[in-house]
């Protein structure tokens, strides 16, 4: 009677509360969202594209808002989803082949995903500033 008791107290499924957040889980999650997120910035790209098409005066509108502050931070952002999503599909396609299941070095690749993500984003940045 009390194991019954007991499970009818119990979760069906487990919660949220359950989970503890692991770098490769963040990762994961994280590779998702910046692939949600390159649709939004293709589409930016696309009409910046579109506009030097549709005239000088249109393009240099679309120039006005992403040279903006709040412009390049959107560019920056994009920028950062990019190198983020191409590091995890990277480490996806490791996974593919199957090699690295090993929960330290999976947890070793998630870290690195964060850490070439950041620093290719800084990177790029630094050198279209200085090629301006």
């Amino acid at each position: 009677m009390a194991n019954v008791e007991l499970q009818d107290r119990r979760p069906l499924s487990p919660h949220l509360s359950v989970y503890r957040l692991i770098p490769t889980m963040v990762a994961s999650i994280m590779h998702r969202i910046t692939g949600a997120a390159l649709y939004f910035g293709t589409l930016l790209f696309v009409w910046w594209i579109f506009s030097a098409a549709v005239s000088p005066q249109y393009f240099e509108f679309a120039n006005s808002i992403y040279g903006s502050i709040p412009g390049q931070i959107v560019l920056f952002g994009y920028t950062w989803a990019l190198m983020h999503h191409l590091a995890g599909g990277l480490r996806h396609f490791m996974w593919d082949t199957g090699r690295g299941f090993d929960k330290h070095f999976s947890t070793k690749l998630a870290w690195a995903t964060w850490g070439f993500s950041i620093s290719a984003t800084i990177l790029i940045w630094i050198i279209a500033y200085a090629v301006r």
